[in-house]
């Protein structure tokens, strides 16, 4: 009797292609499509990316829907067709949301439908473990293993223990959209031999995008047409910007090992600081924006800056960097959350919180404010944090507090009615950590 799970036997395949991939780095793989469409692992795309939700594409079909009409005929649906290679990517919906800073308007996604998305996951789920094995240990995005902390760690030792307190804080230019599609396809065929893996990655490359402007639908082809990006919003994304940022990494560490320089990149996705010693700096900025022209990338000059964090800070997925006191006056280089970081916090607590959720039960409010506060906790946990925490908690509970007295038609505040120990005990809201040892990093 064969006990081995759907799951398992991806993860099999999985190991099998990285150890490959390890074993020999020149080798191209030639039969990977038969591997994208077995059962097993459109199965395991299907989990993944209801697991991950988000929004239906431009035909409008939801999970939901597909699973009322049967997700065993969808799925070998979906299999025959790209057994038989007629599978063709649908356009792309484009949705415009705001950029992360909050300042700088709106930046485009293209949501693929969920089709297309099962696809994409199904052929990451094949290329991953086989370009895991090419990226270099400081790029740290979208990879198993490693995540932004490790980033925000890695940083931090580099200021601390290796004085390299010169800090290039770099920003691209529209990095996704701005990627060559010629480069990235010679860096995809330098591991990919399989012509029809290759193709169907050009297709979600060139897929156009549909979006309403003035009640009407437009198609625009703009990515085929400047042979440019990855759109935002696709499953393969992260995927194809590691790979490409990859070109950039092995420039640089090629040419610093050569001269001995002692400076070190940490890249996370788009994201990337390089840690200098002092005195080096400038030349570094210098040469990362002539790497970065040579693999057809801008910098942005607005937003790249030198950093020498004995006397100024700087921001990096989320963090703050940069010379703090302690409290008998001390100096010394650390972190802390961001104030950006904290109020988007509490606008999302303000949002979650807000008179128009009063019509919800009160179980449902905190079964949304808990994974958040709980979740902000869990990756703000570098450095002195527990000031900041009294502060989230403080106005968690206020906010709290004024909806439930005016769901329920009373004045004043509701601290006398909803006391802590209606909060915490009966509603069960998320309690921040008020004393280091109460940290859950502190337990373990």
């Amino acid at each position: 009797m064969n006990l081995i799970t759907p799951r398992k036997r991806v993860e099999i395949l999985q190991k099998a292609l990285h150890e490959k991939a390890k074993a020999e780095p020149s080798y191209s793989f030639y039969s990977l499509w038969d591997k994208v469409f077995r059962k097993d692992v459109i199965e395991e795309a299907y989990r993944k990316c209801k697991v991950n939700k988000g929004a239906s594409g431009i035909d409008n079909i939801d999970f939901n829907d597909i699973e009322s009409e049967g997700l065993e005929v969808w799925l070998g649906k979906l299999q025959e067709e790209l057994r038989s290679k007629t599978y063709l990517p649908m356009p792309l919906l484009r949705v415009w949301i705001p950029k992360a800073n909050g300042k700088d308007g709106m930046r485009p996604l293209g949501i693929p439908t969920i089709r297309d998305r099962v696809v994409q996951m199904a052929a990451v789920i094949i290329l991953s473990p086989i370009f895991e094995a090419d990226l270099f240990p400081n790029q740290y995005g979208f990879r198993p293993g490693l995540d932004a902390k490790l980033a925000i760690r890695n940083i931090f030792f580099h200021m601390t223990k290796n004085d390299r307190t010169e800090i290039v804080d770099g920003d691209l230019k529209d990095y996704f959209n701005k990627i060559p599609h010629g480069a990235l396809m010679k860096c995809l065929s330098r591991r990919i031999a399989d012509k029809a893996i290759l193709s169907l990655i050009k297709s979600w490359l060139e897929a156009p995008v549909i979006e309403t402007s003035k009640g009407k639908k437009v198609q625009t082809t703009e990515s085929k047409d400047s042979h440019r990006g990855t759109p935002q919003g696709g499953v393969c994304s992260p995927l194809l910007a590691n790979i490409y940022f990859r070109r950039f990494c092995k420039a640089w560490e090629k040419w610093v090992t050569s001269k001995g320089i002692n400076a070190h990149l940490v890249n996370y996705a788009d994201d990337f600081v390089i840690c200098c010693t002092p005195g080096i700096g400038k030349q570094m900025m210098e040469l990362m924006r002539k790497f970065m022209e040579l693999i057809g990338l801008t910098v942005n000059e607005a937003k790249t800056k030198l950093v020498s964090v004995k006397e100024e800070n700087f921001d990096f997925l989320g963090y703050t960097f940069g010379k703090f006191y302690s409290k008998d006056g001390k100096s010394y280089l650390g972190t802390k959350p961001s104030k950006k970081a904290i109020k988007k916090l509490l606008k999302k607590i303000h949002d979650e919180t807000s008179h128009r959720w009063s019509y919800n039960t009160n179980e449902s409010r905190i079964e949304t404010l808990n994974p958040i506060l709980r979740g902000w906790c869990n990756y703000f946990d570098q450095g002195p944090v527990l000031n900041q925490y009294k502060i989230i908690k403080n106005y968690t509970e206020k906010r709290l507090r004024r909806l439930l007295a005016f769901k329920h038609k009373q004045r004043g505040t509701g601290y006398r009615q909803y006391p802590d120990e209606y909060l915490y005990g009966k509603l069960g809201l998320y309690k921040l950590p008020m004393r280091r040892a109460d940290m859950p990093r502190a337990k373990s």
